[in-house]
């Protein structure tokens, strides 16, 4: 069975972001996205959300993770099966790596 395994690349710290920005807004949390570690792995498909998974994230990465089970490959990365997506959030975004993968 295809699936898609999802691997925490970065976060980001809005501080370092918005370092030269007059931002007209604020975050009230902390500057660094709590919910997940540099390296952490996820198996998902699209049916089910990994457990403890952000659901913000997952809605944004929810078309690549559609695409990649079906077969897609995205013509701007240089590896078939695999993408780097960017959740949305303005102030602490997370990079995550999406590949293909093959359930055992």
């Amino acid at each position: 069975m295809i699936k898609v395994k999802i691997t925490v690349i970065k976060k980001l710290d809005r501080d370092i972001i918005h370092a030269d920005s007059q931002l007209d807004c604020t975050c009230k949390g902390p500057p660094v996205c709590p919910l997940f570690h540099e390296g952490q792995e996820f198996i998902a498909d699209m049916k089910t959300v990994p457990p403890d998974f952000c659901a913000g994230a997952y809605t944004d990465l929810f078309r690549f993770i559609c695409g990649l089970e079906s077969g897609a490959n995205y013509p701007w990365m240089n590896e078939e099966g695999k993408v780097l997506v960017c959740c949305n959030d303005g102030f602490r975004p997370v990079i995550f790596k999406l590949e293909r993968y093959i359930e055992p």
